[in-house]
């Protein structure tokens, strides 16, 4: 393929899972001297910020309504899903390259694909909770990609020994660190913690969404008789937490819904350390927010985490136990010359290797050999 002139790239998210991610890659790669349109659809439950030298076609679901995350919305979005993937199909013929994000019926999609051009998906989620029969479904998928992208060395081994995909194939580039959520000025808590942050209180942070595999259980046991602190559990539940809500003592502090960027920021900004105590994970969009801000992370041992931790920008422990969790905790909020090691380590993280001038180069390197 001859390419005349900058390259032509469509970055494609039809469910609109990764909005930070989307604008954060499609920016950088324009800085990078690259073409980009963002194909994604409405975003339900905040403003995004405008596009920075790119464009954003808003072309997936127009016209679902409801509630993000409802059973009105989803089932508009499940009977518009077919029409939108064959009408960005035929959009696919001015792009030099398809970069896929995410795609919203794996067992489908590989047959809606756009077709004479160079694929790329980034598996931002390796694997992760996939029973055998789903795996033969994405086994199928991803080998109708040119190349396929995982965010750590954990990520890219477990698509290479557990999906069966060719090592040429897969290509390990780095979660980018969110800057530009870290470079809001001025930004507000929710309402919700205000008061702790007159108190000055310290602040241990748990952000993002509440799912099951996301140790918030574990995180729990390990704060009982942890005192002079608040831990602060941020993010909207998809699951049942009225029972952990009930079982928590006083000093835990709850805000059980989806939060602006500028919450976000100012949340980052007030803790002392940011806690993931996953299950299983290859790699995490909190983390790379909470590299952004120069956090002091305490991790589970496991995944991608296990990367940044030998990058000396995380405090590993072992995922599941409650006990060495909490000695991490009391450890490290008890020591200020250790948590400035892990934040030091964090921002020189974020603007290098995880920085998106890093991110877009190496990507941008990925498409010149499948275009060559």
């Amino acid at each position: 393929m001859r390419i005349v002139g900058p390259v032509k790239v469509h970055v494609v998210d039809p469910p609109a899972y990764t909005p930070p991610y989307d604008h954060a890659l499609c920016a950088a790669l324009a800085r990078h001297g690259l073409d980009v349109d963002l194909f994604t659809s409405a975003f339900a439950y905040a403003e995004l910020p405008p596009p920075d030298g790119y464009a954003r076609h808003e072309l997936f679901y127009r016209h679902a309504r409801g509630t993000g995350g409802s059973r009105v919305r989803r089932a508009a979005k499940a009977a518009e899903h077919v029409p939108d993937m064959l009408r960005y199909r035929a959009a696919a013929h001015e792009a030099d390259i398809v970069h896929f994000q995410w795609l919203t019926l794996p067992g489908l999609d590989g047959q809606l694909l756009p077709r004479g051009r160079p694929l790329v998906l980034t598996a931002h989620d390796a694997l992760l909770r996939e029973g055998a029969r789903r795996r033969a479904t994405l086994k199928r998928l991803y080998s109708r990609f040119d190349a396929v992208i995982a965010h750590s060395r954990a990520g890219a081994e477990r698509l290479v020994t557990e999906l069966g995909l060719s090592p040429e194939r897969v290509h390990t580039i780095p979660h980018g660190a969110f800057t530009h959520l870290a470079n809001q000025q001025d930004a507000p808590l929710p309402p919700e913690l205000d008061d702790g942050a007159r108190r000055g209180a310290v602040v241990v942070l748990y952000f993002g969404l509440l799912r099951p595999h996301k140790g918030l259980d574990v995180l729990l046991r390990a704060w009982q008789g942890v005192e002079h602190a608040e831990l602060w559990i941020v993010g909207r539940p998809r699951f049942e937490v009225a029972q952990l809500r009930a079982a928590a003592p006083p000093n835990v502090r709850w805000v059980p819904r989806f939060v602006s960027d500028a919450e976000l920021a100012a949340c980052f900004a007030r803790a002392e350390l940011v806690v993931l105590p996953y299950r299983e994970i290859e790699q995490s969009g909190v983390a790379a927010t909470a590299l952004a801000f120069g956090s002091a992370l305490v991790l589970s041992d496991i995944g991608g985490f296990s990367e940044l931790g030998e990058a000396g920008a995380a405090r590993l422990v072992p995922p599941g136990d409650a006990q060495a969790l909490r000695a991490a905790i009391v450890e490290l909020l008890a020591d200020p010359k250790a948590r400035e090691q892990l934040s030091a380590a964090a921002r020189a993280l974020a603007a290098g290797a995880a920085s998106w001038e890093s991110v877009a180069a190496k990507t941008a390197a990925l498409y010149a050999t499948l275009l060559s």
